[in-house]
């Protein structure tokens, strides 16, 4: 049974514990908060968790394995760091840090220490981003041509970090798993309407050695909630919908093809090719339960993260470069390879 202490009942706090409550080989120990009233609520749901607003009694309780961590960014490295150097395995919220040289002394410090370091990127878990995978990886999509993205919604606006932080780190980390190789530049353009606030849209392109590109449009100032995908390959095409109760994934035998024949160049050089949709049948179970379970087969196994601390720092890499970029008027940033490689 791994123990584990749950700092900060915010808006992802509560996801956390719902889920490490019902999670078999798990148990959770204690909840940490500045807010009484918070930890009011964790009491008044789970009785038996104990509540503190002092988050260095966590790190003094030796029955306490692992520390999931749901605060603001501002403070990730400084709680993370001394989880690690408590001994305690870490579940961190993304994004993973503010910047990437604390990013970095994560990993050290957690590879130093042989305890694993879990950045909650929750989408790789997703039984939809699982099977756009499997079919990129399986070549039936072919060449992976382009990456089209719309994530927007009317807020929640944030105080402390650029929209580009709070939604396109999702698209991120989606590329991530599914390209399985890292960006080699980035532009972005973006604004804040409202003076002295992180910028609240932002459009983001992402370029790749392989030739394949990535674009993602992330906004709070829309009017509905979108989340849609697509994928183009040079074989097929995929659209992922979020928002769609059922079929979130579906597959078209679409695309285009060219010829070079002579005997064809008075005609059209682009031919188009339409053939069927289906649907793939979706694993079901939440993602975040799939996360932790795997989080507690890695600290029982000694497994590395699906989500680590490079997938994390690669993340927080592509953050830096897309602000950078955002805030020099779309200048290109070009990115260079860090240690740990994409999966």
């Amino acid at each position: 049974m791994i123990n584990i202490g749950i700092v900060g009942y915010g808006y992802w706090g509560p996801n956390l514990v719902r889920n490490f409550a019902e999670l078999p080989g798990a148990n959770i120990a204690a909840v940490s908060d500045l807010d009484s009233d918070k930890l009011a609520t964790v009491q008044r749901r789970y009785p038996a968790v104990r509540t503190t607003n002092d988050f260095r009694s966590l790190l003094n309780d030796p029955d306490i394995d692992a520390i999931a961590i749901a605060t603001p960014v501002n403070t990730h490295f400084d709680l993370a760091l001394a989880s690690l150097r408590a001994g305690k395995h870490v579940w961190l919220e993304k994004p993973m840090t503010e910047n990437s040289a604390q990013a970095r002394q994560l990993i050290d410090e957690a590879e130093q220490r042989n305890r694993v370091l879990l950045v909650d990127h929750t989408f790789i878990y997703t039984g939809a981003v699982a099977k756009m995978g499997e079919i990129i990886k399986s070549g039936d999509l072919g060449r992976v041509y382009y990456y089209d993205s719309i994530r927007v919604n009317l807020g929640l606006f944030q105080r402390d970090v650029s929209v580009i932080s709070d939604l396109a780190v999702h698209d991120f980390s989606i590329l991530d798993h599914l390209l399985g190789e890292h960006p080699v530049a980035v532009t972005a353009s973006g604004t804040n309407h409202f003076p002295g606030t992180p910028e609240n849209l932002a459009y983001v392109t992402l370029f790749y050695e392989s030739g394949s590109i990535a674009h993602a449009n992330v906004s709070w100032l829309a009017p509905v909630k979108v989340r849609q995908i697509l994928v183009g390959g040079s074989k097929k095409m995929i659209t992922y919908d979020d928002l769609e109760p059922s079929e979130k994934i579906k597959v078209y035998d679409k695309g285009v093809s060219f010829t070079d024949d002579p005997k064809k160049i008075q005609e059209m050089r682009v031919g188009y090719r339409t053939g069927d949709m289906w649907a793939p049948k979706l694993a079901v179970t939440e993602a975040l339960r799939v996360e932790g379970e795997h989080f507690i087969d890695c600290i029982e196994n000694n497994k590395t993260p699906k989500t680590d601390g490079h997938l994390g720092l690669r993340v927080v890499e592509l953050i830096e470069a897309a602000n950078q970029s955002m805030r020099h008027k779309g200048e290109t940033v070009y990115i260079h390879q860090s240690r740990g490689r994409a999966s």
